[in-house]
């Protein structure tokens, strides 16, 4: 499923850890996404604690093979949005403690978001982080989309690589653009379709089968004549909603119906929220609010996943976090895990409602990124991989 670096797709031309030669004593910067959720595990007060080290975990790989090859290791990453100036809240102390357990003897910078240089791409952010290294290693698929100093300026000064994370990343994404099995099913929630108006476009050229919930099925409905009553409603798109449905309806699938929210109801945590439920559909009554899909819906998106040979989701199909929205997400999500597709999630939110059914690692593979895994299956590559290529150790386009 992972095609190698000289075959078509978005792989072709990045230089792989193999390309930095005599690694020993020399010093090695590694761009990670580590940016994890904290906790207070002792209170509000108390110290920040890695909640997840996912990200972290995933980073190892490369970690350990360069520091196999006798490099000295320094990664460096964001966390949260400290908007370029030093916020203790995004401190990566908690960050660092955890890595030390994971992989002793890696060094960890500050958070690069505490200088305003790293977003800027500022060249002379650029020239004070890699002072003193030998080497630049990308392993931060979840960042690549960024056209960040950390991200894209490293390889205009030292000899890079693509990190194994990166790298697999990038195969497995890149397959689902160059030769997926068929049928090819996507599964696309979320809540505004501009926000994903592009992506929605690429993957009608590419699947069998475009299966969408979320917040954005309800504009999609609106597009085709339902009352969507005051169901989130991104008005801007509407138009293009149209044009998709006319163009590729017959391989779009909308909810046929809804599950519903009272006027005076409220979407909690669990079991926090207030207001009567009700389904209806596919026409959602004035003032009520569609917020999951009902269950005709999540049998007929659970029977496309179950014929697909290929499956990529990314988004939830309702407001899963309260225990009265979460059942068509859940339905669609067993379908997804329990299939014999290749599946492969990206998404926070996703991921999360894998974790919460227990089902993560019952999926073919889960992206550490997914606005990255977005941009990629929308443009076929990335700012993050465009700048290795350019690299001056990179290999020759086909060498």
């Amino acid at each position: 499923m992972v095609p190698d670096r000289h075959a078509e797709g978005p792989l072709a031309g990045l230089p792989l850890l193999e390309d930095l030669s005599a690694l020993d004593g020399r010093r090695v910067l590694v761009r990670v996404d580590f940016n994890v959720p904290l906790a207070h595990p002792d209170g509000p007060d108390g110290p920040a604690r890695v909640a997840d080290d996912f990200r972290i975990r995933a980073a190892l790989p490369t970690l350990g093979w360069l520091a196999e090859h006798g490099a000295s290791v320094t990664a460096c990453s964001h966390l949260g949005r400290p908007k370029g100036k030093v916020d203790e809240r995004f401190a990566m102390a908690p960050v660092r403690e955890r890595l030390g357990e994971l992989a002793p003897g890696v060094a960890l910078l500050e958070n690069l978001r505490f200088d305003p240089g790293e977003e800027a791409n500022d060249p002379a952010f650029v020239a004070r982080l890699v002072e003193g290294f030998d080497c630049y290693v990308n392993d931060a698929f979840g960042a690549s989309h960024r056209r960040h100093a950390s991200v894209v300026g490293p390889p205009t000064r030292l000899a890079s690589a693509a990190g194994r994370l990166l790298t697999r990343e990038v195969g497995v994404l890149g397959g689902l653009l160059v030769g997926p099995d068929r049928p090819f099913v996507a599964v696309v929630g979320g809540a505004k379709v501009g926000d994903k108006l592009g992506v929605l476009r690429s993957l009608l050229r590419r699947v069998d089968t475009l299966v969408l919930g979320g917040g954005m099925g309800y504009t999609f409905l609106a597009a085709s004549g339902r009352d969507v009553g005051r169901s989130l409603l991104d008005a801007e798109h509407l138009d293009d909603c149209r044009a998709l449905l006319a163009q590729d309806g017959d391989r779009i699938l909308l909810p046929s119906d809804i599950v519903a929210l009272a006027p005076d109801g409220t979407i909690g945590d669990g079991a926090d929220g207030t207001g009567e439920v009700r389904i209806v559909g596919p026409d959602v009554p004035d003032d009520w609010e569609g917020v999951d899909i009902g269950p005709e819906t999540a049998a007929r998106y659970s029977d496309a996943v179950a014929g697909a040979r290929t499956v990529f989701w990314n988004g939830p199909l309702g407001a899963f976090e309260d225990d009265r929205f979460a059942a068509g997400t859940a339905t669609v999500a067993r379908a997804v895990a329990g299939g014999g597709a290749f599946s492969v999630v990206g998404g926070g939110d996703s991921i999360a409602a894998l974790d919460r059914l227990g089902l993560a690692d019952r999926v073919s593979f889960v992206s550490t990124g997914g606005g990255a895994s977005l941009e990629l299956l929308e443009y076929g590559d990335l700012p993050g991989l465009d700048a290795l290529r350019h690299a001056p150790n990179a290999p020759a386009r086909g060498a």
